[in-house]
């Protein structure tokens, strides 16, 4: 025994194609089988068959069909409603009616399933409009231990996210601050802060970001009042610090990175030399494979160093 019934292809097309031209072999095929198979091909006893690699072999195995039916079953559960799922449409016609005619002395409810889907796609919005379906806003709500500066927390969030706004709201003892514009963070207590925020893809992989830094900060509460002297800074010494760190990780990269006029940077690679202006990205090299390397490096770089740009969302 082997499947599929069809042989249209596994382990039954395989045994077939190497057993069809032997007359000692048979071939039984138990059910209804689908027009356009081999199977419903080799039931009328051709003479020859082509194989999948497209070369013609004698049929010369018997071939015997048997007709199973699974009426008997039904007849004696009789079940108040009978589903036809699949099959060819015209069979499936033939069968509905015979089921009608069988049953129909009986409460039976024959009924044929209709492949005639239709899709469209639309905005979550737009869902009321087409279908008898409406839409609601999920609202969360967590509050998590916090006993440190609210300030600090709030640095931490603005050296992450391009967007950290102070709100004021009475509720929450005067403190709280909205991030990236889809997450509010409030001051509960001395021990305590809530977020705030409208479910959605984006709204919940900040909400989850913003809780594991929390979370942090807490394991790290010395660490974390040194840090808070740090807010302080203006954001000209950031810029710096931010400098630093490029500088540093283009000398990773390319080796011989030095400061030259007009504050760009020379990148000397194999004899060939880059210019990169820091404040545009703009390079110029004599080289087109280097500057090509030097423009996406330092792209990436910045992208890496540089808070999460508000455009994302």
């Amino acid at each position: 025994m082997a499947s599929p019934s069809g042989l249209q292809s596994g382990l039954s097309r395989q045994l077939f194609e190497i057993w069809c031209s032997d007359k000692k072999n048979a071939c039984v095929i138990p059910g209804y089988v689908m027009e356009g198979t081999l199977a419903k091909t080799i039931i009328n006893e051709p003479k020859e068959v082509t194989l999948m690699n497209g070369i013609t072999a004698s049929l010369n195995m018997q071939v015997h069909y048997i007709s199973f039916s699974a009426y008997t079953f039904v007849k004696e559960l009789m079940p108040p409603n009978i589903v036809l799922v699949h099959g060819e449409a015209n069979e499936m016609g033939r069968l509905k009616q015979n089921h009608i005619t069988q049953f129909a002395d009986s409460n039976t409810k024959i009924i044929s399933l209709k492949n005639s889907f239709t899709y469209q796609i639309m905005l979550p919005d737009d869902l009321h409009v087409f279908l008898q379906l409406s839409t609601a806003n999920i609202s969360q709500r967590i509050t998590i231990a916090y006993s440190g500066a609210f300030g600090v927390l709030k640095h931490r969030l603005k050296l992450i996210f391009e967007s950290v706004e102070s709100l004021l709201d009475e509720e929450s003892y005067g403190s709280a601050f909205r991030v990236h514009e889809r997450l509010t963070v409030k001051y509960e207590s001395e021990k305590h802060i809530s977020l705030h925020w409208r479910s959605d893809i984006i709204s919940d992989m900040v909400s989850d970001s913003v809780v594991a830094l929390v979370l942090n900060i807490s394991r790290e509460i010395p660490k974390v009042v040194v840090e808070s002297e740090e807010a302080t800074k203006t954001e000209e010494e950031n810029n710096k610090k931010a400098e630093k760190v490029i500088h540093a990780l283009l000398v990773s990269l390319f080796g011989d990175v030095k400061f030259g006029e007009n504050g760009k940077l020379v990148i000397s690679v194999d004899g060939n030399v880059a210019h990169l202006d820091k404040q545009s990205g703009n390079v110029e090299s004599e080289n087109e494979g280097l500057k090509e390397r030097v423009r996406v490096a330092f792209q990436r770089i910045q992208n890496a160093v540089k808070p999460i740009p508000l455009s994302v969302s």
